[in-house]
């Protein structure tokens, strides 16, 4: 047989080696019943098997859940949980107006007036009366021309900034920011940047170096910062933003009620004209011991968030029950300024008795909120559940909603609670961190124990 014949009968055994294997991969895979192919349990998500996790180990130390609690009455300064009475420091409720007469009155009457529902948006079921006494109200609290109340506080953040700002423009917002800012500015499709907390030189050098390229720009932070309890300088940033051609929007939740003398937020506090602000945020929830959201600004913002912005479009409009409260929760702060100086005391009296006990209130500038940093996660989770077997009821913050490393007790602080309250609070929460320490609880010991490893 010729080198030639030999070549060509190898080329056709490879050939019908080759072609075998190309039917084999393009055969039907077997048909499988949907229900064997795909995996529907919810208990495959990652998200659920670490929370999964986490509940194994705290478990198997002994720890309750501190998540979704349940109070058995009304919480403010006091609440029973568990059967049992606690001096609360885990409610918003900063000047203790909920349950106040004159609002279960106004709800009342709101009820029997109107009923329990407006039944669907506003912008089909029509407004009532009271949606515009409430947002005058607000509107008077910033100066502004108009006001808009939302159904939902986290909707009224992410409804407002996804339908102002677009792909072509800039959003610029404090690393710090709420949930309800960032996820606004990620549905806005603009290009998002993250200035270090409260640094607004570094604000300052991010516009000098993305300003030219984009269209609009945004800055956005907060009047009081939840987590920690400090304030930006209002007046350098309504500066920035003029000398950038900005808008400045800043979030209200827990300022309102808190800064100012008569309670009216940042603005008043700082002593700058609302009008350098282009969108006052705020939140209902808080001092205003309702539920929903609010935008107050120019007339023109307010007349296209009526039609553009979503989360007042696409839902129900404020219960009649919710806008009257607000309402006449505005009326109290107003007519009442001594609570606002009330809790303004406490919140003093909290930082001077902590400082004094060696605690670690990070950046708190002793406006209602107050964090008690611990660092360790399991310390403080542990720490919190032994403040609640004595009586005091304070929420422990763990990342991710904090920073690796600085997870913490954070106090609410309320015009009600009594000076012994403070006192007792701050002595009981430095001699249980000393016991902690005595008994080194830590993650670390903690972990090498739920998996065995002694």
């Amino acid at each position: 047989m010729s080198t030639w014949e030999q070549d060509r009968r190898l080329d056709e055994r490879q050939k019908t080696s080759l072609l075998a294997k190309m039917r084999t991969s393009c055969a039907p895979a077997p048909r499988m019943a949907p229900e064997a192919r795909y995996d529907v349990s919810f208990e495959t998500l990652s998200a659920y098997r670490e929370f999964d996790l986490q509940r194994a180990f705290g478990e198997a130390l002994g720890l309750s859940n501190p998540f979704y609690r349940l109070h058995e009455e009304r919480a403010g300064a006091r609440s029973r949980i568990a059967g049992r009475e606690v001096i609360n420091f885990a409610s918003y409720d900063y000047l203790g107006l909920n349950g106040r007469p004159e609002i279960e009155a106004a709800v009342a009457d709101a009820t029997r007036r109107w009923g329990t529902s407006v039944s669907a948006s506003r912008v089909t079921a029509g407004e009532r009366p009271f949606h515009k006494a409430l947002e005058e109200e607000i509107a008077a609290l910033y100066d502004t021309e108009s006001a808009l109340a939302f159904v939902g506080g986290h909707a009224t953040a992410v409804s407002t900034i996804s339908a102002l700002m677009g792909p072509r423009d800039l959003i610029l917002l404090d690393e710090l920011s709420h949930n309800s800012l960032i996820l606004g500015a990620q549905l806005s499709g603009a290009t998002r940047r993250l200035f270090r907390h409260n640094d607004l030189s570094a604000l300052e050098d991010q516009l000098a170096a993305t300003r030219d390229r984009h269209s609009r720009a945004l800055i956005v932070t907060e009047g009081l910062f939840s987590m920690d309890g400090d304030a930006p300088d209002l007046s350098r940033l309504i500066e920035i933003k003029r000398r950038w051609g900005c808008w400045l929007m800043m979030d209200e939740a827990h300022a309102l009620g808190v800064m100012g003398a008569t309670g009216r937020g940042s603005h008043e506090h700082f002593g700058v004209d609302p009008d350098g602000v282009d969108i006052w945020y705020g939140t209902l929830s808080k001092t205003l011991v309702s539920c929903g959201g609010y935008i107050a600004g120019r007339r023109a913002l307010i007349d296209f968030l009526r039609f553009a912005a979503q989360g007042m479009v696409y839902t129900a409009g404020m219960t009649p029950q919710a806008t009257e409260a607000a309402r006449v929760a505005i009326g109290l702060m107003r007519d009442e300024p001594e609570l606002v100086a009330r809790l303004r005391d406490n919140s003093r009296l909290f930082g001077e008795r902590a400082n004094a006990a060696g605690l670690d209130i990070g950046s708190s500038q002793g406006f209602a909120v107050a964090p008690v940093v611990v660092g360790d996660s399991l310390r403080t989770v542990v720490l919190a559940e032994r403040l609640l077997k004595r009586g005091i009821n304070a929420f422990p913050i763990i990342p991710p909603a904090v920073p690796e490393q600085s997870a913490r007790l954070r106090f609410f602080l309320s015009a009600q609670h009594s000076r012994d309250d403070i006192e007792r609070t701050v002595a009981t929460l430095a001699e249980e961190l000393r016991r902690l320490d005595a008994d080194g609880v830590s993650v670390a010991s903690a972990a090498r124990a739920f998996m065995g490893g002694g």
